[in-house]
């Protein structure tokens, strides 16, 4: 999709959270590749943490970045499966205000070019809560290129055109 050069570039601060039993700092390479990308995109690292799937841990940590001013938009990895321990997407609908449904609708088109019948197990999701957007992808690095690569890089860039997320930020808590 087309960009704008004509406008600036805003940078948004972006928080990332892995969700993951099993992953350290030493270790986390889906976290590790998203904070590259939307650092060598021109964005803000506002904060990132790893938190157990558990969804009340998960809540807490949401909360405490939708109350945060200093963060624009929480991006997370893991925990979107369809196993007993996969609870990103639960605990992401217990906060959000408004589910953006397409989001996971695009990520798994995206992905079943890559993966084939395979995206059926993920359960990609976005929202808003607050007037902070929320985006939860898959744990693993393959699936985090995916959705920043194919969706929130350009979504996350005021250039884009027709459309963008950013340019929709002031408008978020509107009523």
């Amino acid at each position: 999709m087309p960009i704008d050069e004509s406008r600036a570039f805003v940078p948004v601060r972006i928080a990332v959270l892995t969700v993951s039993d099993t992953r350290t700092p030493a270790d986390d390479r889906s976290g590790d590749t998203l904070v590259e990308r939307l650092e060598a995109a021109g964005h803000l690292l506002a904060d990132r943490a790893i938190v157990v799937d558990d969804v009340e841990r998960i809540v807490a940590q949401l909360h405490a970045w939708i109350d945060d001013a200093a963060v624009d938009v929480v991006i997370s990895t893991g925990g979107t499966g369809v196993t007993g321990r996969d609870v990103t997407p639960e605990a992401f609908a217990r906060v959000w205000d408004k589910q953006v449904e397409g989001f996971g609708e695009l990520f798994r088109r995206l992905s079943y070019a890559k993966i084939g019948t395979s995206t059926i197990q993920s359960r990609a999701c976005a929202g808003v809560a607050r007037g902070t957007y929320l985006f939860a992808l898959p744990g693993s690095t393959g699936a985090v290129r995916d959705g920043w690569d194919g969706i929130l890089r350009d979504q996350l860039d005021i250039r884009h055109r027709p459309c963008n997320f950013v340019e929709l930020m002031p408008r978020l808590t509107e009523r």
